[in-house]
């Protein structure tokens, strides 16, 4: 089975991996990382889980300048995303990125236009339908936060391939060597942002006359919705929470392979929700499967949540080799790092440990969404925080009180998961250590 997967499905699996379109996509997320966690700072802010703050922040209309600085961060998620995906693509071509990322970005702009009503309370004063030329100079954020997602990925990646066929091959306006390096660079980035713009222009123009919607909106509603849609389901809770140990035991980061846009725009579209209608409802377009649920629920503590498997090594083990390894091992899983353990112990390439590391996140997040999905567990409300933040603190703070004691249940449960495992390796490994010592 190892020579299989090592020699079968890993090569082409990394093939894909490492193609330019998936690390663009890659890198060009983690660039809108450090305003997500200021976002979400102040979405917790604007939706203060006690009620006697929250209401002393609404009557002192401090809520206001929360949900300003949520709107300025997280709420523009694409834009951080159309910029830096055109811009890693054409870094990793080995050009200079920045004038792609302009390019993406002008490119993303051009194909939406204002689509959100103006309202008075809940009246609308006056439609995009009723009045297009009324509204069109205004940037509508509907389409810079998660909604406009999958359009940002698609502008980013077509601009990113398009620039750099242009200047793999010059088809650029050349400056002599005396001009400044700057002004160069500009004129080099004319010709192919001239065109991509005018392509972007001319697909704005035959969506706005033969389909009477913009691009954005038609990938939103054709692509984007059905993909959260399959994403947020028992299906695709089950796929990634397998997928990512899966992959990690065979030592490939599958927690950055398989973290997907989609959960985060899933996690956008809640906080979207809770700022519009203070609770986040089936009804009124909650998502379950958020990147909190795969972040507290599936690799809290570590890939595979393996903190019950370094508790039994530190604190129960007989062997010299697992309790060295967990006392090693328990302070980074405090804050999500295990990677002590995966190679330490290993669990990486260890088939006595395949089942419980790829079981216990699978066990977590379904039956977390389920919890969520019957109304004994809320919704999370789309904050994210830092990858480091130690659990039951985190669960707190995307969820509120019962969600963290939720994760500790879980928490608790992974020990006893991973106990006749690790249990029948450390009797193992203490009878071979005992038969070295006597030996000598």
């Amino acid at each position: 089975m190892n020579n299989w997967i090592n020699n079968k499905l890993m090569p082409p699996m990394m093939k894909f991996v490492n193609t330019r379109g998936v690390k663009a996509i890659k890198n060009g997320m983690l660039i809108a990382l450090p305003f997500i966690m200021i976002g979400s700072i102040f979405l917790l802010l604007g939706s203060f889980p006690y009620a006697p703050i929250a209401s002393w922040f609404d009557k002192t209309g401090l809520t206001t300048y929360w949900n300003q600085a949520y709107n300025a961060s997280f709420g523009i998620m694409a834009i951080f995303a159309v910029v830096g995906i055109a811009y890693n693509w054409v870094k990793d071509a080995g050009y200079e990125p920045l004038p792609a990322g302009m390019t993406a970005l002008v490119s993303f702009l051009l194909l939406m236009r204002p689509t959100t009503a103006v309202l008075n309370g809940s009246k609308t004063v006056i439609s995009s339908n009723q009045a297009p030329d009324l509204l069109s100079g205004f940037i509508d954020r509907t389409w810079l936060g998660g909604q406009g997602m999958i359009a940002a990925i698609i502008v980013g990646l077509l601009t990113g391939w398009i620039y750099s066929w242009f200047i793999r091959h010059h088809i650029t306006i050349k400056l002599p060597e005396q001009v400044p390096p700057a002004v160069a660079e500009s004129f080099v980035a004319l010709i192919p942002a001239f065109v991509i713009v005018v392509g972007f222009l001319i697909i704005y123009i035959l969506f706005d006359a033969l389909a009477g919607e913009t691009v954005t909106e038609w990938i939103y509603n054709v692509i984007q919705t059905p993909l959260q849609g399959m994403t947020d389901s028992p299906i695709g809770v089950l796929l990634v929470a397998f997928l990512v140990p899966f992959l990690w035991f065979f030592g490939v980061h599958g927690s950055v392979i398989v973290s997907s846009p989609l959960l985060i725009a899933n996690a956008l579209g809640n906080a979207k929700v809770l700022e519009s209608h203070s609770v986040i409802t089936a009804a009124n377009g909650g998502h379950i499967f958020t990147i909190s649920l795969l972040d507290q629920f599936g690799t809290v503590t570590g890939a595979g949540m393996t903190i019950g498997l370094v508790v039994y090594m530190t604190f129960f083990a007989r062997s010299k080799q697992l309790k060295g390894i967990g006392k090693l091992a328990i302070v980074p899983a405090i804050f999500n790092i295990n990677e002590p353990v995966l190679f330490g112990m290993p669990i990486v390439l260890n088939p006595f440990m395949l089942l419980p590391f790829v079981a216990m996140p699978v066990i977590s997040m379904l039956s977390t969404y389920f919890m969520i999905r019957i109304g004994v567990l809320p919704y999370f409300t789309g904050v994210q925080v830092p990858w480091t933040t130690p659990p039951i603190i985190s669960g707190l703070l995307i969820g509120g009180w019962k969600v963290m004691l939720w994760q500790i249940v879980m928490l608790v449960l992974s020990f006893f998961v991973y106990l006749p495992f690790v249990r029948k390796q450390d009797k193992i490994l203490y009878a071979q250590e005992e038969e070295n010592e006597g030996k000598e």
